[in-house]
């Protein structure tokens, strides 16, 4: 398809540029409903799989029974249109059940990373009011999960067996030998388990929903480090996964097979493997955690065509002995995101494998993608590519985002699209700070200082301000730092990313100790707080220094410390 000649309103670069991608940028974008859309998908492709997960299968019609299900359960147990239900699943089937069931009720999703530690999972349950929890009975989860029901306002727990997910055989043997890696489920009647929660959908109505409904509150760091739950509609969510679906250029015989190696909690999954695979009408083959050597069997055995990822998945991939005999050659494109992608990574694997590494660009707020890199033609390695469909940016200048920057010069990245969130769940004040009015209209503040050339690329040449990426997790430092400033010795704290050949980035941790504590070692201190934070925000180590750098006005000076360390930003 020959790319078209297409204005992006409202930046001067962009009104010059070729659309690389297919179609036009102006296309309509369907407004709907996402209970809406899988009923469509489900009435469309019954018995075709919508899930693979360790040799078993679902089908669209199954899941979207199983949602109806759930949803009636969750009307039973007195869930209202507007609750909050959460999700604190790795990548199961009865991930897609509760998430498109709970929307069937009429409920608001909360995805919570299984990563979190209680103390992290319990401040975004009271945040987001979540009165329902849905979790699974393997005990790197629920012990987290009833801890939390005892210590916060959460009502009640839904709790799928792993072993129902299994294929029969599986799922005797795991109930046999593996369980270590099971937690029992406690007898009480705030917890039940999935089985015993669905309902009987035969007299099941779904929740009238309007497209602008609140769907799901996908918590973000922010630019500040404070958790905060961007608020995302129905049209948002929907419009993401239309967009997506959009860029797709490949004319296939058989339906779009993608793997789901990304975490479905994260919002780039939730997007780009979830809602773009319903809308789609394709299969996901999904791995409950990632390893290179289960995604590479997924390749050889599923032959999937489409593989979204970040960037460490595929350095593992390449650092794994099997991808060398691995045969590649039903992929048709994989999609970076969630972390700067190296091109040298990129050359790397596209050498072996010989399928293109396209990178791309999104956040929380814009229900996971703005942008990316055409899938065929013309791409610029070093860029997050053009805009999806019906997506504007406008570049504002770095120290007045009421200004625009000035022509040419780099700027704050600012996003207005159908993608764009309705804002922060509780934060009015933070609309201000959180988005700039130009154009009459709202402008979604990126924190990334970015360019734009006469193509249309967007490159984004400077990271947003603290933010650390952990194999595409956002980690901001300072949610480490409150943490690390709990303990008793500890009188400053800073913490900065730093170069890792696996995870692209680690937090690094320098403290000053009060008085009276010179016996307390780095390696103390690393020990004690990796006990305290999630997974993904575990330290590399601690230094222990005499004193932190400050400004000249006293603030703690996270530039001069990186610069002290050698570490670019």
């Amino acid at each position: 398809m020959e790319p078209q000649k297409t204005a992006f309103p409202a930046h001067p670069a962009a009104s010059r540029a070729v659309y690389h991608h297919p179609g036009s940028w102006d296309r309509p974008i369907p407004v709907a409903t996402l209970p809406d859309v899988f009923a469509t998908a489900a009435a469309a492709h019954g018995e075709r799989a919508l899930v693979e997960f360790m040799g078993a299968r679902s089908s669209y019609a199954a899941l979207h029974r199983e949602a109806r299900r759930f949803a009636a359960g969750l009307r039973a147990a007195g869930v209202s249109r507007g609750d909050r239900v959460g999700l604190f699943l790795p990548n199961v089937p009865i991930y897609v059940a509760a998430y498109y069931g709970a929307m069937m009720a009429g409920a608001v999703v909360v995805n919570f990373s299984p990563l979190y530690s209680v103390e992290e999972l319990a401040a975004q349950v009271e945040d987001s009011g979540t009165r329902l929890l849905v979790t699974l009975d393997v005990a790197a989860l629920l012990p987290t999960a009833v801890r939390v029901l005892d210590s916060s306002a959460l009502e009640g727990l839904v709790v799928g067996r792993l072993a129902d997910a299994l294929p029969r055989v599986q799922g005797w043997l795991l109930k046999r030998l593996g369980r270590k890696r099971l937690a029992p489920v406690p007898a009480r009647a705030d917890i039940t388990v999935w089985h015993d929660f669905v309902g009987d959908d035969a007299d099941f109505q779904p929740a009238a929903l309007a497209p602008n409904d609140l769907a799901l509150l996908q918590y973000t760091g922010g630019t500040t480090g404070r958790p905060k739950g961007a608020m995302l509609t129905h049209a948002n969510l929907t419009a993401n996964a239309y967009q997506v679906n959009a860029i797709d250029p490949f004319d296939r015989n058989r339906p779009d097979v993608i793997v789901g190696g990304l975490p479905l909690f994260h919002v780039f999954a939730n997007t780009c493997v979830l809602n773009r695979t319903v809308v789609s009408g394709g299969t996901i083959v999904m791995l409950a955690r990632f390893s290179a050597a289960d995604a590479l069997k997924i390749i050889e055995t599923h032959r999937p065509t489409s593989f979204p990822g970040v960037p460490t998945m595929y350095q593992a991939m390449l650092d794994e002995r099997r991808a060398l005999g691995t045969d590649f050659s039903s992929l048709e494109i994989c999609v970076s995101g969630g972390a700067p992608l190296p091109e040298r990574l990129a050359q790397r694997f596209e050498a072996l494998s010989g399928v293109p590494l396209v990178e791309g660009y999104g956040l929380t707020e814009s229900a996971g993608v703005v942008s990316a890199n055409p899938y065929r033609g013309n791409r610029k390695q070093g860029t997050i590519g053009q805009l999806l469909p019906q997506t504007r940016v406008i570049l504002l200048d770095k120290e007045d985002p009421a200004k625009l920057a000035p022509h040419g010069e780099p700027g704050e990245l600012a996003v207005c699209g159908p993608q764009v969130m309705r804002g922060y769940w509780n934060r009015p004040d933070s609309h201000a700070a959180t988005f700039a009015r130009h154009f009459d209209e709202d402008w979604l503040r990126t924190g990334d200082i970015a360019t734009i050339d006469d193509d249309g690329f967007l490159a984004i040449v400077d990271r947003a301000k603290d933010m650390i990426a952990v194999s595409g997790f956002k980690v901001f430092p300072s949610q480490i730092e409150d943490v690390l400033m709990r303990h008793p010795a500890v009188k400053e704290a800073l913490v900065i990313g730093v170069p890792d050949p696996r995870s692209g980035e680690v937090p690094r941790a320098f403290v000053s100790l009060e008085t009276g504590h010179g016996g307390i070692t780095g390696a103390d201190l690393a020990a004690w707080l990796n006990t305290r934070v999630g997974k993904h925000e575990r330290v590399r180590d601690v230094e222990v220094r005499p004193s932190l750098p400050k400004t000249m006005i006293g603030k703690l000076d996270r530039k001069a410390l990186r610069a002290d360390v050698g570490v670019a930003g």
